[in-house]
């Protein structure tokens, strides 16, 4: 292929990945919701977390724009199994039903849960390859299977999928505050609907703009044109293989199975991502390209300055 073509191609995948990441119809979600036997205690505001939470998607899920995929896992299985409202587009009709239907009940196995919603969003991305891809998880405590979070959350994240995490009325941050994408807490049912809105209708964690307003795909321009492309190639084009079974049982029941692990060494990360446990990427381009990234925006940012 030519120059002119590299080009050609080049512009394509640039526009394509992130005119899609930042598109707010172009999310794919998948919402886990602690319904756990402690969501049936009250918060400030006179309700339960379960209601609240409740509400909170209701009125969420019904501003969803046309376009997004959007799925509500649960720690506990509901009525129809762990999928309050499987992974997809939005049926509009059968929300209301759904939810009204959920109720609070049982502990918080929270890893097995994010390694199952982890593989649902890795499916539809080997389908669908753009967008953006991320976990949200509402709880108001810790994993009942903290080694399995241990495991399983670096391996989500070397996938390239986002987590952001809500904590409800926890009288401390959430373990996972500093090791998520982003974290808030919801004290009040209005806080709680904020929160779940922001990440699910309003927040890009992927903003391609720095505050020189300067766009990543003009960053890219004077690089050359095959350097950029294999870069593009393995950025575009993560593995979507799903994560592997914890070493040790994974009991989904609830948390008093595993009552305590905070003496137990956590689980190493996988030493086999290399091979796809990791993601499978293309490491060199992607690191030479985020090395020429950091030298441009340092010296667009001195350049600025002047």
């Amino acid at each position: 292929m030519n120059r002119f073509g590299i080009l050609t191609c080049l512009t394509f995948l640039v526009l394509s990945h992130y005119s899609s990441a930042n598109a707010a119809d172009d999310l794919k979600i998948v919402v886990i919701l602690d319904n756990s036997g402690s969501m049936n205690e009250y918060m400030p505001g006179g309700q339960t977390k379960i209601v609240a939470a409740k509400q909170a998607l209701l009125t969420v899920l019904d501003q969803v724009p046309a376009g997004s995929e959007v799925g509500v896992l649960l720690l506990n299985d509901g009525p129809k199994g762990p999928w309050l409202i499987p992974l997809g587009p939005i049926d509009r009709d059968s929300v209301g039903p759904a939810v009204n239907s959920l109720s609070a009940n049982g502990g918080t196995p929270l890893g097995a849960t994010m390694k199952k919603a982890a593989d649902e969003l890795l499916k539809l991305r080997e389908r669908q390859r753009y967008g953006t891809y991320k976990l949200l998880i509402v709880s108001d405590g810790e994993a009942g299977d903290s080694y399995l979070v241990d495991q399983y959350l670096p391996e989500i994240q070397a996938r390239g999928l986002l987590i952001d995490v809500i904590g409800v009325a926890m009288n401390k941050q959430h373990s996972l505050a500093t090791r998520t994408s982003t974290y808030r807490t919801a004290d009040d049912p209005a806080s709680l609907e904020k929160a779940i809105s922001a990440v699910v209708l309003g927040e890009s964690s992927t903003d391609s703009s720095d505050n020189t307003g300067q766009s990543d795909f003009e960053l890219l321009e004077p690089f050359p044109a095959e350097l950029a492309a294999a870069s593009l190639t393995a950025l575009t084009s993560p593995a979507n293989k799903p994560i592997e079974t914890g070493s040790m049982p994974a009991n989904e029941d609830t948390a008093h199975n595993y009552p305590s692990h905070s003496g137990r060494q956590s689980n190493q990360p996988p030493a086999n991502q290399d091979n796809g446990g990791g993601g499978g990427w293309s490491k060199m381009p992607i690191l030479l390209l985020a090395f020429v990234f950091i030298v441009i925006r340092v010296l667009v940012g001195i350049a600025k300055r002047k």
